[in-house]
């Protein structure tokens, strides 16, 4: 089948699903639509070439396509030189100079380049009429229940984020205490709706004693506000509350020894949505060896609530190509987060 045939029927589900944006280079959903829709076109490879032509069904044309390493098999150029190609046409067709002005227009913004954004900016409310319900997305693992007591043990007598913080300050339950140079127990709103825990604290959290300052926790916050939240709407927090040395992966005992402040402070704030960021994180709350990739996609439950997989945002620093699907990710917290609230 062609890819793009496979991609339009790719948006129309995202459309039927009530998806108002997609991040594709800055081009809107109904853009691409515009695009695939603009002539009934297909690339044929010659094959003693090597090199596509672009064959118009409609009018019997045959052009020379960009040579394939051109596109370097990137779908958006493919669109946007099939755009521009089409409006050509168009152009040609036209039997008036305005007309052809037009169209050429319409080639130039198709073919335009348009720079590289990691997440689109906050959305404004909208006065239009309410999308069409978004099918549920697959059930994930369930852990607990919602009438369940998160943690029993010996930190069920803190009774505020403050009081634990003191006893992250003076916690000896595993050695990260005496090569880290502050505790990182967390900050944000106590009563958030969204709590995001990453793995571990970096230097620069060990230095300043809070989570998610670095690069990684810029980009943390650009992504919370392009789902219309604030650093201060949500909780941040990690598994670990002090810093590996070197950042090296946390130690099984480490994690089963910091875990229950962990879960101590999801049950004080009790959140409509977890967001878990990167394996460890996930992994822990949901007691899985699974992968990442395996467990994105889905809606688990932690005790009754809501829980999302994404990648860690250090890891996005070193792939970007991981940005869109965390794009996805946080639109499903967004999703949640309206439908618990009985947003529009």
């Amino acid at each position: 089948m062609d890819p793009r045939d496979l991609l339009r029927r790719y948006l129309e589900q995202r459309r039927e699903m009530g998806e108002r944006e997609l991040v594709l280079d800055e081009l809107s959903v109904e853009e691409v639509m515009r695009i695939l829709g603009a002539s009934r076109t297909a690339v044929r490879v010659e094959k003693e070439q090597r090199r596509p032509r672009v064959v118009d069904e409609t009018a019997g044309a045959v052009r020379e396509a960009p040579a394939r390493d051109d596109f370097a098999g990137d779908w958006r150029a493919a669109l946007r030189a099939a755009d521009a190609a089409d409006a050509a046409d168009a152009a040609g067709a036209a039997g008036s100079a305005g007309a052809a002005g037009s169209a050429g227009a319409v080639g130039a913004a198709g073919a335009k380049e348009s720079p590289a954004r990691a997440f689109p900016p906050p959305r404004e409310p909208s006065a239009s009429p309410a999308a069409a319900p978004a099918a549920p997305p697959a059930p994930g693992i369930v852990v607990g229940s919602a009438g369940t007591e998160l943690f029993g043990g010996p930190f069920s007598n803190l009774a505020s984020l403050d009081e634990l913080a003191k006893a992250v300050a003076g916690c000896t339950r595993c050695s990260l205490y005496e090569t880290a140079r502050n505790p990182v127990p967390g900050e944000g709103n106590p009563n958030a709706d969204l709590v995001c825990v990453g793995e571990a604290p970096g230097a620069v959290e060990d230095e300043t004693g809070r989570p998610f300052v670095g690069q990684a926790g810029q980009l943390l916050t650009k992504i919370l506000g392009a789902i219309n939240l604030r650093r201060e709407d949500v909780f941040i927090c990690n598994v670990l509350k002090h810093r590996p040395p070197g950042n090296r992966n946390p130690d099984p005992t480490e994690v089963e020894a910091c875990s229950p402040y962990l879960i101590r402070q999801l049950e004080l704030i009790r959140p409509r949505v977890i967001l878990a960021m990167g394996n460890f994180a996930a992994q822990t709350l949901l007691n899985s060896k699974l992968s990442l990739g395996k467990l994105r996609g889905a809606v688990h439950r932690y005790h009754g609530i809501p829980l999302i997989v994404t990648y860690h945002p250090a890891a996005l620093l070193r792939n970007p190509a991981w940005k869109r699907p965390t794009w996805e990710d946080v639109q499903l917290v967004r999703r949640i987060l309206d439908s618990a609230t009985g947003a529009p």
